[in-house]
């Protein structure tokens, strides 16, 4: 009983008003004065704290004024940065997800034996370019001139080096030996050439790549990609056998696999074919590579 007439007493003395007085230092008369309780000085105290911190919220939300704080721009620089950063690295990230994605769909066309489709890149990429198969550009065609001339940079120009010198630079070695029953025509749909082999001869890479591919498709038998350096892949057509498997690491030279044999019906021997194509790009390979 005493401890709640205690708390009742402090209750009643919380709400309980005193007074507050000024008097003059002189004559002791009171010359103002005011009724407050601890209550309404607590209330007052609580409605001051929610003002202040109501105007700094909307000053720092509304107005420049942290720019004027020591330190804080900086960090606002480091932050803006950052963003922008972050902002180009998914932008590069993105474009190189749409090469990636066109590059594994022209592999997949190329194994069913179709004609890769020229890639138009969408309006919201920032380089607002179109990249379509085989198709010079002005630059392209000032350079081939100046190499097919007789000028300072052609390939038969004062050196006297041979378009055979310039493909044995190369190093790539045959895929195997045969005549070449046709040629590279990218207008006939020929992506690369194809040659008479022997039956069951050996087939092998022509450089140091990394095996994309090895598999079997009803148009070209069993088909093996080669990932090279500097974005070339060569493609083994018409095998009878392959040797190597996905992932694979060869040398130029190892032997990948075996030609078609004979057609005991037929008697025919289906023709190896083999293509040689740099950054996404059918090229001829007797340019590369002596047959």
């Amino acid at each position: 009983m005493n401890y709640i007439k205690r708390i009742a007493a402090w209750w009643h003395a919380f709400f309980r008003k005193r007074r507050f007085s000024m008097l003059n230092a002189t004559d002791n008369s009171e010359e103002w004065h005011i009724h407050l309780s601890p209550a309404s000085i607590f209330t007052a105290l609580v409605a001051f704290g929610l003002l202040f911190f109501i105007l700094v919220l909307t000053l720092m939300a509304y107005t420049p004024v942290l720019e004027f704080l020591p330190g804080y721009r900086t960090e606002a620089d480091r932050s803006r940065e950052s963003l922008i950063q972050n902002i180009i690295r998914l932008d590069s990230m993105e474009r190189m997800m749409n090469d990636m994605m066109t590059y594994n769909e022209n592999i997949a066309l190329i194994l069913e034996g179709h004609t890769p489709v020229a890639r138009t890149l969408p309006s919201t990429d920032s380089t607002r370019t179109n990249k379509i198969l085989v198709v010079p550009s002005h630059e392209d065609s000032l350079l081939r001139a100046q190499m097919e001339g007789n000028g300072e940079y052609a390939i038969l120009g004062r050196s006297g080096s041979t378009t055979r010198q310039l493909r044995e630079a190369m190093q790539l070695t045959k895929p195997a030996e045969g005549i070449i029953t046709e040629h590279f025509d990218i207008a006939a749909g020929r992506f690369g050439i194809r040659l008479a082999t022997a039956a069951g001869d050996r087939i092998t890479a022509v450089d140091k790549g990394s095996v994309l591919q090895s598999l079997w498709t009803p148009e070209n038998g069993i088909v093996v990609l080669i990932q090279h350096a500097d974005n070339h892949i060569s493609i083994y057509k018409n095998l009878s056998q392959s040797l190597v498997t996905v992932g694979q690491t060869v040398r130029g030279g190892d032997q990948i696999g075996y030609s078609s044999v004979n057609d005991a019906n037929s008697g025919t021997t289906a023709l190896f074919g083999f293509e040689w194509w740099s950054n996404g790009k059918p090229v001829d390979p007797e340019s590369y590579i002596v047959f």
